[in-house]
């Protein structure tokens, strides 16, 4: 174990390094070069209607009420988290996610403690991640789809049309695969994570069976449940269009009014690229993308630069502090403290299965030490009789009470 932790080091330091390299190129060769080009519309700031700009980030707020609600749908029925603990998870790994490139694993992995430490049973968890995650994705492709339809008679077939079609389909294939698989291949889904369990230290083949069964299980019971999938292509739609929605309202505080279909065509093609894992959150991708696309659909340069930064800053940048702030409530709360709790609990009680204690065996006139608890034989007590001399092995017993940490 010690040369692995070892090894982990220099591992953790190149993909550090990696992370680093990646970020400076997007933000010197991507972002700062979109910022310039946006320096010319500086001026519209001073125009920019501050009532339209509320109502932006009201909308923004919104839409991830919409995506908590969506999550809590997917959640069992107990424990019965508050909206506001599940919004504040979902904040703290929204943060992470846009921090760290490829950051949907990372958020990922922090929402799924957060989760499990809120009592949440870890496949509930897991299946409740994967499913919004994933679900919410489809959806995206669904809404951009339906705009596609509408939109190509009226402007024409376009190159980024193709492209996010193309990246759609891979998903949602991707998607019915895995749902398949699960349902009706689920002694095949094992053996191949058995397999791969034997090659991960520290994971357990049986373990990896049995979530691929209790996946199979919620999927199935979620298929049962058709109220329940229509109430989660809601909620994830209402997401989505809110999200869009605020952009539109942006744009419209710029001094532009954009048609709404061209607008989710061009928000769905962007949102399509960016869930490409290349930079966290699509940073530098939508930064480029988005306003090149709302300019091919008639906005003014200076206006669609500004309203999509402005948008990103309220969509993108603003849940990272937020997310801090989220995450440190949890911990010092209410949450962190059942979780303490239990933990000084699950220690007193190991401790306690190792703990010892000396009793004086009237037979043979000396202690000899047993587990704190036992019932006594006839002849013992847990105190000596006064007067009564140790005999010589007291010394021994001594040292093994010592050694043992307890007294």
């Amino acid at each position: 174990m010690t040369p692995r932790r070892r090894a982990s080091g220099p591992r953790r330091a190149v993909q550090r390094t990696i992370y680093i390299v990646v970020g400076a190129f997007v933000f010197y060769y991507l972002v700062i070069p979109t910022l310039i080009r946006s320096s010319d519309s500086a001026t519209l700031l001073t125009e920019v209607n501050p009532l339209l700009v509320a109502l932006a980030v009201g909308l923004e707020i919104g839409a991830l009420a919409c995506y908590t609600i969506l999550t809590r749908v997917t959640l069992p029925e107990e424990p019965r988290l508050s909206l506001f603990t599940i919004f504040r998870i979902q904040l703290a790994t929204r943060s992470v996610t846009n921090l760290v490139p490829g950051g949907s694993a990372a958020g990922g992995t922090l929402g799924y403690r957060l989760l499990t430490d809120a009592g949440v049973a870890p496949t509930a968890a897991g299946f409740s991640l994967a499913t919004v995650g994933l679900g919410s994705a489809v959806v995206l492709n669904l809404i951009l789809w339906i705009s596609l339809l509408i939109s190509i008679p009226l402007n024409g077939l376009r190159p980024a049309y193709v492209t996010a079609a193309i990246v759609g389909v891979l998903l949602l294939a991707f998607a019915a695969g895995l749902v398949y698989l699960l349902l009706e291949g689920r002694d095949r889904a094992e053996r191949v994570l058995r397999a791969i369990a034997r090659r991960i230290p520290f994971v357990e083949e049986d373990t990896a069976a049995s979530f691929v069964h209790q996946m199979a299980d919620r999927i199935q019971e979620l298929a049962q449940q058709p109220e329940l999938v229509r109430r989660g292509v809601l909620w994830a739609t209402a997401n989505w269009l809110l999200d869009a929605a605020a952009l539109w309202v942006f744009l419209r505080a710029f001094g532009h009014s954009m048609n709404p279909i061209n607008l989710i065509v061009a928000f769905g093609v962007t949102g399509v690229l960016a869930a490409i894992p290349i930079t966290p959150g699509g940073l530098g991708v939508v930064e480029t993308a988005l306003p090149a696309l709302l300019v091919t659909f008639g906005a003014p340069v200076g206006a669609a630069g500004a309203a999509v930064l402005s948008w990103r800053l309220v969509q993108f940048w603003m849940p990272i502090p937020l997310g801090g702030i989220a995450y440190a409530s949890l911990k010092l709360g209410p949450l962190g403290r059942r979780r303490r709790l239990a933990a000084v609990r699950s220690l007193a009680a190991e401790a306690g299965e190792h703990a010892m204690e000396r009793v004086w065996d009237q037979n043979t006139g000396r202690y000899r030490t047993v587990p704190v608890g036992t019932v006594l034989e006839p002849g013992e007590q847990r105190t000596a009789p006064d007067g009564a001399t140790h005999g010589a092995d007291d010394d021994v017993a001594d040292d093994d009470v010592a050694s043992t940490g307890w007294s």
